[in-house]
């Protein structure tokens, strides 16, 4: 997938749903844990080193998987490929789990889910479509039939 390195830029300067200092590995062949700012800006996770304002990498969190790997670790694969692992080792477990749940909320396919849900509840207990009044056409709605529950 290509980006605009600019626009990319622009975002990793937003402010930061979470960010803190962390030990991270690239899945680069001999990596070794080093301490990043790591930084939560929509669903990217941007890494930057901590003397530096341009972010080095970026992931984007669509198609991953977040694993809780040991106590204060977790790690970010891709669907399409396994083999690419990144790891992060926090200071505590609560922190692995504070990342593990914001990175999993990160995702556009977790909140698009999250809409249709929230819209079918509104409209079982309204009998109301709660688009409707924005006058969003049938074609551009999520479906409802889509969401299993």
């Amino acid at each position: 997938m290509r980006y605009n390195e600019r626009e990319l830029l622009s975002l990793s300067r937003q402010p930061a749903e979470k960010a803190a200092e962390i030990l991270m590995r690239v899945p680069k062949k001999g990596s070794v844990l080093k301490k990043r700012l790591v930084k939560l800006v929509v669903n990217f996770l941007f890494y930057f080193r901590t003397d530096e304002a341009e972010p080095i990498g970026a992931l984007l969190l669509e198609h991953c998987r977040i694993t809780k790997e040991e106590e204060n670790v977790f790690s970010i694969s891709f669907i399409e490929e396994p083999e690419r692992k990144y790891c992060f080792e926090c200071d505590s477990e609560e922190q692995c789990q504070e990342w593990i749940e914001a990175l999993k909320r990160a995702s556009y396919e977790f909140m698009r889910r999250s809409l249709i849900f929230y819209r079918n509840e509104i409209q079982k207990m309204t009998g109301k479509d709660p688009l409707e009044q924005f006058g969003i056409s049938e074609e551009a709605r999520f479906q409802l039939a889509s969401h299993k529950q």
